[in-house]
């Protein structure tokens, strides 16, 4: 990941519009699907933590990440974050997970299937996989590659990698739908242009409050339908025994 692309995300990822409309989205499907009570989650991958607080109204969470300068930003915040990679440094006992979670994470993996593999025996009888990742490999852009991804993926490349992976899928959809045409369109234009950055930019306050709002919109039509279409794809699974 770009050294000036982790300073922005830790300073951003509890104001700019893509993050909040996303907790939103991730927040309320992950209501729907785990049981009531004090439940045990690690988020993988966390970053600089912005979603652990959110997380932590279902039970007890930890995270886990590998970049220092985020995981130091996390610590700063007061919040618990372990230093771990994927697939093979992960520093949680097997079977001890009721939520696992990988929120735009696994685009960053030069192996993705081995690193689900091993995020299943994290996770105890009935447990679930809660995943976030980008989609669609024809709008690859700059911004991907400051960001330090290895790809980008289709809902039904993701149902493959998890089934062969240990997982049964119990909920799979694109998201942020209603933004998706604009956000086409900038991606787009920035790669005819040869833009050499990353789209992280926050716009004025006002702009990025509306936008907010209407990403997280989808969190409730979510709740009746998938969508056929978006920037990213949510998948909900559970270990297969």
């Amino acid at each position: 990941m770009d050294p000036g692309y982790v300073a922005v995300h830790a300073e951003e990822d509890r104001r700019h519009w893509w993050f909040l409309g996303r907790q939103a989205i991730i927040l309320a499907e992950m209501a729907r699907w785990l049981p009531a009570g004090r439940l045990r989650l690690a988020e993988l991958g966390c970053g600089s933590g912005g979603l652990l607080t959110g997380l932590a109204r279902f039970g007890e969470v930890v995270g886990v990440e590998a970049d220092p300068a985020l995981r130091e930003a996390a610590r700063r915040r007061g919040l618990p974050v372990l230093s771990g990679t994927l697939p093979d440094d992960i520093p949680l006992a097997p079977g001890t997970l009721d939520a696992a979670c990988l929120f735009d994470v696994l685009e960053h993996l030069d192996d993705d299937g081995r690193a689900l593999a091993g995020i299943r025996s994290l996770l105890a009888p009935g447990g679930l996989l809660f995943v976030t990742v980008p989609a669609y490999a024809w709008l690859w852009s700059r911004h991907d590659e400051l960001l330090g991804h290895r790809r980008r993926y289709t809902a039904r490349g993701l149902r493959l990698l998890a089934e062969q992976a240990g997982f049964h899928v119990e909920r799979l959809t694109y998201f942020n739908t209603l933004l998706a045409a604009p956000i086409v369109l900038v991606r787009l234009l920035h790669r005819a242009m040869g833009r050499d950055t990353h789209d992280l930019s926050r716009p004025p306050a006002p702009v990025n409050r509306l936008l907010a709002r209407c990403f997280a919109l989808e969190a409730r039509l979510l709740r009746w339908t998938a969508s056929p279409f978006g920037i990213s794809v949510l998948m909900v699974a559970g270990r297969r025994e």
